[in-house]
């Protein structure tokens, strides 16, 4: 089975595990922003996912890591704003990605209902970073995402309140809060030792 076979099997599946957001609470009929991101996944023998590092001086989310992805445009759907997305941040070609399918939603504290969209690329493309928005882009292979042993339960005190979330550390990069949790949900529906 190919990956992109191993993947669009694994997307149709119920997820009863998967986790639907952030620690926090969003009031009764709160609206969030839409937004998607980009799960690029390289087309090799040992599979990556394709990570940015966003610039410190952005607004929000100074320095974190994340998938290339943002908030809808009107009249966008999530697959298209997820591949306008990665084109302006990484300079990934769209006719370049395979997309599978959609992985699960996830909310944010931040106010944004996120899609994430699942595609192949091809390994090795040459991305570049907008210097605008994104530091750095690097790519992190998928067993390594995909083991529970990598995804370790953390917390810290924000806005005067504990929050709970899930951190991965893969070399000097700290993969946290809305990229692990879809990370998880990722792992959680794929179940196969990449």
């Amino acid at each position: 089975m190919t990956l992109a076979e191993r993947l669009a099997a694994a997307l149709t599946r119920d997820s009863a595990a998967a986790v639907t957001g952030d620690d926090h609470d969003h009031p009764a009929g709160a609206v969030l922003t839409p937004a998607a991101v980009l799960v690029a996944i390289t087309d090799r023998p040992a599979p990556g996912v394709l990570l940015t590092q966003r610039t410190e001086t952005l607004r929000r989310h100074a320095g974190q890591v994340a998938f290339p992805g943002g908030r809808l445009d009107p009249g966008e759907d999530a697959v298209t704003a997820a591949l306008r997305e990665a084109e302006e941040e990484i300079a990934l070609p769209r006719a370049a990605v395979n997309v599978i399918g959609i992985a699960d939603p996830y909310r944010t504290g931040t106010g944004y209902a996120i899609t994430p969209v699942v595609g192949i690329v091809p390994p090795d493309l040459p991305l570049v970073a907008s210097e605008a928005e994104v530091a750095a882009v690097f790519e992190v292979p998928l067993a390594f995402l995909l083991d529970p042993a990598n995804q370790r339960a953390a917390h810290a005190v924000y806005q005067g309140r504990e929050r709970r979330f899930v951190e991965m550390m893969w070399n000097d990069w700290r993969i946290w809060g809305a990229t692990a949790g879809m990370i998880v949900n990722l792992s959680r529906r794929l179940q196969w030792p990449a």
